[in-house]
């Protein structure tokens, strides 16, 4: 089972943590009507742990079991040619800078900096989410095959709400009581351990599961639920009252609106079919991946050199446009001929499989 209409909402995602990391000073985002939402945009990863964990049981929920060997050869394919991509160039710019941070390239590479207080966020800040996910797809075949598929949905239930219950109390509380920048190390284990985002990633299973099992049927016009759903996301983003969205939380809101989008069969759900907008949904990961090498790699200053342009909205919307397209180019000639060629693999090796039985 594909959802396309969710493809797009990638696309919006990941182009609001571009804004969030560089778009600041740049109009529209600047003014203060909105520079709240932008301000606060790094909350899109959490939707895509939820996301991902949802799409996870939408994918294979029809299978009896999950080969482990394959499911992280497909999916390393997936995500690893691009990310490899993102290590070459950052290297690239701090060997021109004559300043290579050699365990951050280490730790980058086998993708568990996120593991690492202090590290978190070397060479390339946006590949700790990579090392995030990494943890999600070592342990989901495992608990598709011996947990979604033998327990009752709502034993799942329960165990799953239970545990994001508990890591939104410690995330909170850690927030609440003490001052980040003076425990440095504890926030970098918090806000970016992997797991504590294992919540995300179940929740976003659990959501799939219930999704299939109660509501792939129950398609409608939910254009105007959609828009409610996304006003209280940005009221929620307006006034936190001292939360911390950065683990989860908002899986209150980003599930519905994953939910209603899937079933809604409205103009919104027209529009996100689009065979343009689902196409920006599958660049997404480049835009997301890549964008700390362009915009480092392609900076304000060589703009104003090469092109001299000052201005920072123009500026940033040029910079955004050579990452669209940079990463239009890598999903055509890199993304996409890997992931082709690995499925090529596995059709070939089945058979073989199959005899040797």
């Amino acid at each position: 089972m594909r959802i396309e209409q969710l493809t797009f909402t990638r696309f919006l995602a990941a182009v609001s943590v571009v804004v969030f990391h560089y778009g600041g000073k740049s109009f529209p985002f600047k003014n203060d009507s909105i520079a709240f939402i932008f301000r606060n945009a790094d909350v899109c990863v959490s939707y895509f742990f939820i996301l991902s964990g949802f799409v996870m049981i939408i994918a294979y929920g029809n299978k009896t079991i999950i080969s482990a060997g394959d499911y992280l050869r497909n999916r390393m394919a997936r995500i690893y040619p691009v990310y490899f991509l993102a290590i070459l160039m950052m290297l690239l710019l701090q060997f021109r800078e004559k300043n290579i941070d050699y365990s951050g390239l280490f730790l980058n590479i086998f993708m568990i900096q996120a593991w690492v207080p202090g590290k978190v966020l070397s060479l390339n800040p946006p590949g700790w989410s990579l090392s995030v996910e990494l943890l999600f797809y070592a342990i989901f075949p495992f608990a598709f095959n011996t947990i979604f598929k033998k327990v009752t949905l709502r034993q799942i239930a329960v165990y799953i709400i239970l545990f994001w219950l508990l890591t939104q109390v410690i995330f909170q509380l850690f927030f609440f009581l003490y001052d980040e920048n003076q425990f440095t190390v504890v926030k970098d284990i918090l806000k970016y351990n992997p797991l504590m985002h294992l919540n995300e990633f179940l929740v976003g299973n659990l959501a799939g599961l219930f999704f299939i099992k109660s509501l792939k049927e129950k398609k409608g016009n939910y254009d105007f639920i959609i828009l409610i759903l996304a006003a209280l996301l940005i009221l929620a983003l307006k006034f936190p009252f001292g939360l911390n969205f950065h683990d989860g939380l908002l899986s209150v809101l980003f599930i519905p609106l994953i939910f209603f989008i899937s079933l809604n069969d409205g103009i919104i759900m027209k529009l996100f079919r689009n065979r343009v907008f689902v196409f920006l949904g599958e660049i997404s990961f480049g835009i997301y991946i890549l964008q700390h090498p362009v915009y480092s790699l392609i900076s304000a200053y060589s703009v104003n050199k090469y092109l001299h342009l000052n201005d920072p909205t123009i500026v940033f919307f040029i910079r955004l446009l050579i990452l669209i397209v940079f990463s239009a180019v890598v999903y055509k000639y890199v993304e996409k001929p890997i992931q082709n060629k690995i499925k090529t693999l596995n059709k070939a090796v089945l058979p073989v499989k199959s005899e040797s039985l």
